[in-house]
């Protein structure tokens, strides 16, 4: 990771993160392919995700990434690198400048790299780069209470409860809650606790 900001300074472009499985680079042309779309189409995927209500194609994907151009916020391409994946998902960070804080998402969407802790990894990775180098004060997500999956991502970050929208959105017929998580800069040492379970399960 290069690059470094203080409080208050010009927000810093990320030119690579990485982990130790992982390249987190910035979204670029050669990410922007029909298995990127397909992953968006595929319901199952999408499954928890207000993404399902709509339907990609390239030139959707196209205007979604270059909407973060002249932005502050990230749009991070997820690249495997230790038995050869290549780019197996996205991940994204909101930030408020004025507030110093960033709301983080993912998706991996191939199918071989679920269930192995890439998403943790990516996750922990992009916290990291936000506390450290962005200088991010709060990292905060939400998703469906019925999310399993993300919701353990979370819980192994160390992200703590930021509150419940009860009753929020639609889910297969059902109102569902949304659980949002955050994690304090002064909370940093729970990533390192995470990076050790990481490192048990790898």
């Amino acid at each position: 990771m290069n690059d470094k900001a203080g409080y208050g300074g010009a927000i810093i472009r990320s030119l690579e993160i990485r982990t130790k499985r992982l390249r987190i680079v910035p979204f670029s042309e050669k990410h922007l392919h029909q298995k990127y779309v397909a992953w968006l189409n595929d319901p199952e995927l999408m499954r928890y995700s207000e993404q399902r209500h709509k339907k990609h194609n390239l030139e959707t994907c196209r205007i979604y990434w270059k909407s973060f151009e002249g932005t502050s916020n990230y749009f991070w391409a997820i690249e495997e690198i230790d038995v050869g994946l290549g780019h197996i998902g996205n991940t994204t960070a909101y930030l408020d400048e004025k507030n110093l804080l960033a709301d983080i998402g993912i998706l991996i969407g191939v199918r071989e790299a679920q269930n192995k802790y890439y998403g943790t990894e990516a996750w922990i990775g992009v916290c990291n780069f936000l506390f450290n180098n962005v200088h991010i004060r709060k990292l905060t997500a939400g998703t469906l209470a019925v999310n399993t999956p993300m919701l353990k991502i979370m819980d192994r970050a160390g992200m703590i409860e930021d509150g419940i929208r009860k009753r929020h959105f639609l889910f297969e017929g059902q109102e569902v809650d949304v659980i949002h998580r955050a994690l304090f800069r002064e909370q940093r040492e729970k990533i390192a606790k995470s990076m050790h379970f990481l490192d048990s399960k790898k």
